[in-house]
C-alpha cells in the first residue's frame, strides 16, 4: 500500500474528473472535467441543482465508486490505488445513513466502533466527547427507532465521528430536519471544525447554509460552475436586490404579479412583502402605483438564482392552473373546509396528538409546523383519513373521517413525504395507474394524463421509469397524480425535503395557483421562507398546538426587545424551545 504523502495545504484534489453511469443503452453523464481543491480546516459547500452530480463526488471522494478519468487526491492518497486507505482515513455520512433501529443509541456506537477498528481504551472518553457534543448522553439507552429525526441525524453523525477523521464529508446532512435540529447540527460541525481541526466538505439544499461555508464549489449538470467565498459571490448581485411591499395586494397575488414582471429573475415571499431580484436596476411600470421599494441586501441565494435561471432559461409558470378540480371546485361555503375538534392520537400509552383544534377555509394554505416528532404527520394522516383518530372530531369537506373515511378521501389529494409512487413504472403509467385509482376512464383519463404531461412539463419524461427520475421530476409527478381526480384539497406531507431552490420555487408557483383557483390547501415544511406562503400558520409541539395564527401574528408572538422583528426561523425556534426539555 503508498503511504499517505503530506497533504500540505490541500486536504483534497480533483483533477479533471469524469464519471459516466450506464442504464440500459442510456448513458448518463454524471460529472464532466470536474476540478476543486479543498485547504485543510473549514467548511466547503458543494451546491447544485438536483442530478447535479453533488452525490456523485461525495462517493468518488469516499473511494466508494472509481473515476473514468481525472486524478482525485485525498490527504495525500490517491483514491484509485489505494481507496481502502482513504476510507479508512475519513468520514463520510450519506443521506441515507444506516442506522440500525433495533438497536440502542449505545449499541449503535459499539458496532460503528468496532467496524471503524476503535479500540475498547479509546472508547469511553471518546463516547463521552460525542455524548455531550450531540445532547445525546440522556438517550444511550432509547432504541434508535424511536429518536426524532433530528436526533437520528445526529446520532449518525456521532456514528461517522467514532474515530476522529481529519476530513469529514456529510452529504445534505440536514435535509427533512427541523430549524432548531438544523441548528444544532451546525454547532457540532462548527465545534468540529475549531475545536479539532477537521476538514468538511458539506452538500446542501439550504443556500442559508451555504452562506455559513468558508467556501462554496458550484456544480450544475456535471461541471464545477465556480468556486470561492460565498460572500463574493453574493456581493455580484448589489443593487438588484429588494423588498416590495403594497398596500392592499396580498403577498402572493404580489409575488406572482413581479414573479412575471419583464426583467425579473426572483420573486419570494419575505414577510409582509417579496423580496424581489431583478436582472437590473428596478425596471419601471411594473409596480402597483402605490408599491414601496426599499434597498435589501444581497444574499448568496440571489447568485445562485440568477446563474441558474440563466442556465436553464428560468421555466415561468403563470396564469391560473387549468383543469385543476374537475369535480368543480364551488364558492366557499360558510363551514371551513376541513374541522378539527379536540383530536387525539395515542400509541400504547404515548400521546402523539394530544387536544388539537383548528379549522382551515376554502383556498386557504394552511401550514402545519414543528420540530421533528411533533405529531405533524400523525395529524395529516388523521385527516387523510389513513389512521384513525383515538378520540376528537375530524371532518374534511363535510364528511365525519370517523363513519365515512373513503367518501372523504375521494375528494381530497395526498402527496407523501417520502416519494410513494410505483418506482418500477414510467411516468405514464403511474399516471395512468392514479388515474384509474380515481375510477377515471377512456377518454377522461386520457385527456387527464395528457393534462399532467403537459400541466408539469414531463411530456418529454413520460416513457421514463419513474425512478430514475432527478428528485424535482419526482416532486412533479408526485403532485400530478394527486391532483388527477380534481380534488378540492390537497395534503402536502414535506413536499420540498431535499429537492434545489430552483424546484421549490417552481413547485410554490403550482401551489400559488391551485389556491387562487380555490383548492385548499394543507401543508408541512421544515423550509421556514416556505411558511411564509401559508395565509395561516400552527405551530406543533409534543403533539400540541403551541401557536395559531398568520406568520405576521406568529412572529409578532415572538418578539422581544433584543429581537423585535425576528423572521419565520427566528420566532419557530423561539417557540420551540420555550417548551420543557424531553425526558430520557
Amino acid at each position: 500500500m503508498t503511504r499517505p504523502r503530506e497533504p500540505g495545504a490541500v486536504v483534497l484534489e480533483f483533477r479533471d474528473v469524469g464519471k459516466t453511469f450506464h442504464a440500459g443503452k442510456r448513458a448518463v453523464v454524471a460529472l464532466r472535467q470536474v476540478a476543486f481543491t479543498l485547504r485543510p480546516g473549514g467548511v466547503t459547500g458543494l451546491i447544485g441543482p438536483d442530478g447535479a452530480g453533488k452525490t456523485t463526488v461525495m462517493r468518488l471522494a469516499a473511494g466508494l465508486l472509481a473515476a473514468d478519468a481525472g486524478q482525485i487526491t485525498v490527504l495525500g492518497l490517491d483514491v484509485a490505488r489505494d481507496a481502502l486507505a482513504v476510507q479508512a482515513a475519513i468520514g463520510y455520512m450519506p443521506q441515507r445513513f444506516g442506522l440500525y433501529e433495533d438497536l440502542t443509541v449505545q449499541e449503535n456506537l459499539d458496532l460503528y466502533a468496532d467496524l471503524q477498528g476503535v479500540s475498547h481504551g479509546e472508547r469511553a472518553q471518546r463516547y463521552r466527547e460525542l455524548m455531550h457534543m450531540t445532547g445525546l448522553a440522556p438517550f444511550t439507552t432509547r432504541l434508535a427507532a424511536r429518536l426524532s429525526g433530528g436526533m437520528k441525524q445526529k446520532l449518525g453523525l456521532a456514528c461517522t465521528l467514532v474515530r476522529a477523521p481529519r476530513l469529514l464529508l456529510l452529504d445534505e446532512p440536514t435535509v427533512g430536519v427541523d430549524p432548531v435540529s438544523r441548528r444544532e447540527l451546525w454547532r457540532i460541525i462548527d465545534r468540529l471544525v475549531e475545536q479539532e481541526g477537521m476538514s468538511v466538505l458539506l452538500s446542501t439544499a439550504y443556500l442559508d447554509e451555504a452562506e455559513r461555508c468558508g467556501q462554496v464549489v458550484l456544480l450544475h449538470q456535471g461541471d464545477v460552475l465556480q468556486q470561492g467565498a460565498p460572500g463574493a459571490l453574493s456581493e455580484r448581485m448589489a443593487g438588484r436586490s429588494y423588498q416590495v411591499t403594497a398596500a392592499g395586494i396580498k403577498p402572493r397575488a404580489l409575488q406572482q404579479r413581479l414573479a412575471a414582471a419583464p426583467g425579473a429573475i426572483d420573486a419570494v415571499i419575505h414577510g409582509d412583502g417579496v423580496r424581489w431580484v431583478t436582472d437590473q436596476p428596478a425596471p419601471e411600470g411594473v409596480l402597483p402605483p402605490d408599491a414601496r421599494v426599499t434597498a435589501a441586501a444581497p444574499r448568496f441565494e440571489d447568485s445562485f438564482i440568477a446563474l441558474l435561471q440563466t442556465l436553464d432559461g428560468g421555466r415561468r409558470i403563470e396564469g391560473p392552473m387549468a383543469g385543476v378540480a374537475a369535480a368543480g371546485v364551488k364558492a366557499a361555503p360558510a363551514a371551513p373546509v376541513i374541522e378539527v375538534r379536540r383530536a387525539q392520537r395515542r400509541f400504547g400509552d404515548f400521546y402523539a396528538v394530544r387536544d388539537v383544534s383548528f379549522d382551515v377555509a376554502q383556498g386557504e394554505v394552511f401550514g402545519l409546523l414543528g420540530a421533528n416528532g411533533a405529531g405533524k404527520s400523525t395529524t395529516f394522516r388523521m385527516l387523510c383519513g389513513l389512521l384513525p383518530a383515538s378520540a376528537g372530531s375530524l371532518r374534511v369537506a363535510g364528511v365525519d373521517l370517523r363513519h365515512a373515511a373513503a367518501a372523504a378521501r375521494a375528494r381530497i389529494g395526498y402527496m407523501s413525504q417520502k416519494f410513494s409512487l410505483y418506482g418500477n413504472l414510467t411516468v405514464r403509467q403511474n399516471l395512468k395507474f392514479f388515474s384509474s385509482a380515481y375510477n377515471l376512464t377512456g377518454k377522461p383519463r386520457e385527456a387527464r394524463i395528457a393534462w399532467a404531461l403537459e400541466e408539469f412539463d414531463l411530456a418529454a419524461q413520460a416513457e421514463a421509469v419513474s425512478l430514475d427520475l432527478p428528485l424535482g421530476y419526482k416532486q412533479r409527478l408526485a403532485l400530478a397524480c394527486a391532483l388527477m381526480h380534481g380534488p378540492g384539497i390537497l395534503f402536502l406531507d414535506e413536499p420540498t425535503s431535499g429537492v434545489d431552490p430552483l424546484a421549490r420555487r417552481e413547485f410554490w408557483r403550482r401551489i400559488n395557483r391551485l389556491a387562487e383557483s380555490g383548492v385548499t390547501v394543507m401543508v408541512t415544511t421544515h423550509f421556514m421562507e416556505e411558511a411564509e406562503y401559508c395565509d395561516r400558520l400552527a405551530i406543533m409541539a409534543a403533539g400540541e398546538i403551541l401557536a395559531l395564527g398568520a406568520p405576521a401574528e406568529i412572529k409578532a408572538r415572538a418578539a422581544s426587545a433584543a429581537n423585535p422583528t425576528p423572521s419565520m426561523e427566528e420566532a419557530f425556534i423561539a417557540l420551540i424551545e420555550a417548551q420543557p426539555v424531553e425526558a430520557a
